[in-house]
């Protein structure tokens, strides 16, 4: 049997980007571009030309980008998404056979040939194009047809090298003839989020610990602390859950399998005869409260951001209602969750073999749906690689098709290819082994797959330094430096970062024991009180460091992360950029350059080299430093300079780069700060 497209003589193929054949979508957030490229050629010596379309999948209008040539037959273009939800896009070549004719009358033209019928041949193309074309450019077309049969064709058309006239290529590029034209096979999709998806600064808060001493929190005492978060510039505030905690199997302090009395169990064990995941735990206030409380937030511009874990404690209503919901062992108890050795039986896991999973996944996504009624668009989930993940891509699809502006944040620290199948199945950010990761190699190679891979298409990073499972051994011994430093990677290399606070800024670094990641006398497990006012704090670093932030666009974003040059393992230096005129600076964008020791206890030093001119700097002209952390500026010329870090006074520089050298710039090494190659 022929086929039916056996016409169609372009060729589409390595569109990029295309993730998994099309199978799942790219990423976006509102306003951001899309820059594709692809594969495209013919048979035969033929002049082609193609173009992007793409439109929400909400509408049947589609919206053209145009192809322009790179080499070797690949083809680039761009479009910018500009509504949240869904887009599809794909791509169109055509055999242009104008471009054809016109490009080989040229050539005729410039040896002398005759070209009598290369005239009748264009003049009958734009005769066509007049046939499709809208009404007012008709009769252009038709007078330009006429310009080609003419006698003095080679004045009216031709410029003086021979090639036609700009106004008719012009004319007949509007009105090309895609009869033949190829559609790629695939229909690919791009989720669009908004901002916050993109770029966002997360603190994690125990409502249970922002009480007086020797009491148990309420959401009116978080009220009381929203300013103290605010100051330090945070948008997203996490909650741990927020629901009544199981009784059977409480555990104690620092995980002790025997609770006493006062003991206020895990939050993560939900449910007890208040409720369960729907039901807010009566300590902490009521329903009407947490709305109190989730307004006021919105008040210092914070957003509330509640997790969601899917499990029960013994005591959860859905054990006595839905037991199906959970796998059962021999003896007819039901499994508690285990990572051997460790046993965990204040939780029960939920059982997504059961018979009965279609109801299962339907109440497990009215539990989001509850709280989306209340309110809140963030969620942190709770390990969600121990769960289906054909449920995470149905339920995060149904959520996100009723309300597009919700963001889901995957706490799964588990191997990369699951990490990055949840991503591709709708997580729109995760967690990551930045936590585990220290050294110049480390950072780089890690940092360079996520951003300089397809990767980035698909997986946001959130970079968190610390969580409340996880105090890291970088932190238990490098001291405040430590702190100072992590908080500056976490904040530079990616857009999105968090903390969990307050063990965060006050440099809480003592282990349950040697070798362990675990606080000692952790949150997850009793209440603390917190000193805000500590001597220690690093509070108005973190504030400093989110002000930058907030006030750079070139740290918004992941995709222009660059690394270099400097001659000290110990010591890291990148930048990133953002496009966009920036009068003060004199430079075509938003150029930040970041410097970090990565040593927590010794001073260390080296020759950073920058590629000035791929910076958009002028090689030959100074260029100032403006040192963010300190607000102390340098002048520099050329490409090399000296930096000295102490950890204990400076262990990193944030540099805001500007072409323009103020008279004020201080052109000199004062011991603790850089100094530029010219005056070493």
């Amino acid at each position: 049997m022929l086929p039916t497209t056996g016409r169609r003589r372009v060729q589409i193929e390595g569109v990029s980007p295309e993730i998994d054949g099309g199978r799942f979508p790219i990423k976006r957030t509102v306003g951001e571009k899309v820059h594709l490229e692809v594969d495209m050629f013919c048979d035969s010596h033929d002049a082609i030309a193609g173009l992007i379309l793409y439109r929400p999948e909400s509408s049947q209008q589609w919206q053209e980008a145009p192809l322009s040539p790179l080499v070797n037959d690949r083809w680039q273009g761009e479009f910018t998404v500009s509504e949240l939800g869904s887009y599809v896009y794909t791509v169109m070549g055509w055999v242009d056979h104008f471009k054809s004719w016109r490009r080989d009358l040229t050539k005729k033209l410039d040896a002398g040939q005759d070209v009598s019928i290369d005239w009748l041949i264009g003049a009958e193309l734009v005769e066509k194009a007049s046939q499709r074309a809208s009404t007012e450019d008709v009769q252009a077309l038709k007078d330009w047809a006429a310009k080609l049969n003419s006698e003095e064709k080679h004045s009216l058309v031709l410029m003086p090298d021979n090639t036609l006239s700009d106004a008719l290529i012009v004319l007949m590029d509007k009105y090309p003839d895609r009869e033949l034209a190829t559609l790629y096979e695939n229909l690919l999709k791009i989720t669009v989020d908004r901002e916050k998806a993109r770029f966002s600064t997360w603190y994690e808060m125990f409502p249970r610990s922002c009480g007086t001493p020797g009491k148990h929190g309420t959401f009116a005492d978080c009220e009381a602390r929203l300013p103290y978060i605010a100051s330090m510039g945070f948008d997203v505030l996490y909650l741990p859950p927020i629901h009544p905690i199981g009784l059977k199997f409480r555990k104690g302090k620092n995980n002790a399998t025997q609770a006493e009395l006062e003991d206020v169990g895990v939050p993560w064990g939900i449910g007890g005869p208040e409720g369960g995941h729907k039901v807010v735990n009566p300590q902490l206030g009521t329903l009407e409260d947490f709305h109190k409380f989730a307004l006021k937030a919105a008040e210092y511009g914070i957003e509330l951001a509640l997790d969601i874990a899917y499990q029960c404690s013994p005591d959860h209503p859905y054990v006595q209602k839905h037991p199906q919901w959970f796998k059962h062992r021999p003896d007819g108890s039901i499994q508690y969750a285990e990572n051997p050795p460790k046993k965990y039986q204040d939780i029960y896991p939920i059982d997504f073999e059961s018979e009965e999973w279609q109801s299962l996944w339907e109440e497990l996504k009215s539990i989001v749906q509850f709280w989306i009624d209340q309110g809140i668009r963030i969620f942190r989930v709770d390990n969600p690689h121990t769960k289906a993940f054909p449920f995470w891509e149905w339920m995060i699809g149904e959520i996100k098709q009723a309300y597009p502006d919700t963001i889901f944040l995957a706490e799964a620290f588990t191997r990369p290819k699951m990490m990055y199948r949840l991503a591709k199945m709708g997580f729109t950010q995760s967690y990551t082994y930045f936590t585990w990761r220290n050294t110049k190699s480390e950072l780089t190679r890690y940092l360079q797959e996520l951003t300089q891979t397809d990767v980035h298409e698909f997986f946001r990073p959130n970079f968190w330094p610390n969580t409340p499972d996880i105090l890291p051994e970088f932190l238990q011994l490098g001291g405040q430096p430590a702190f100072i430093i992590r908080l500056i990677l976490a904040g530079t290399l990616t857009a999105s970062y968090g903390i969990y606070g307050l063990a965060f800024e006050l440099c809480e670094n003592r282990p349950l024991k040697e070798g362990s990641e675990e606080y000692l006398d952790s949150e997850k497990y009793q209440i603390r009180n917190w000193d805000l006012d500590s001597p220690d704090s690093i509070k108005d670093v973190i504030a400093r460091v989110n002000c930058i932030r907030h006030t750079h666009p070139a740290l918004q974003s992941n995709k222009s992360l660059r690394f270099h040059e400097i001659d000290n393992e110990e010591v890291i230096c990148y930048s990133k950029q953002a496009e966009g005129e920036y009068e003060e600076t004199g430079l075509k964008s938003d150029l930040i350059v970041v410097v970090v020791n990565l040593n927590p206890y010794h001073t260390q030093s080296g020759r950073i080299c920058l590629p000035l001119e791929s910076l958009g700097l002028k090689p030959k002209q100074p260029y100032q430093l403006h040192d963010l952390l300190k607000d102390t500026q340098y002048s520099c010329r050329g490409e090399f300079f000296h930096v000295e870090l102490n950890p204990q006074v400076n262990p990193a520089h944030i540099f805001w780069v500007k072409q323009y050298v103020s008279p004020s710039t201080r052109p000199m090494w004062d011991g603790n700060y850089i100094a530029p190659e010219e005056y070493v």
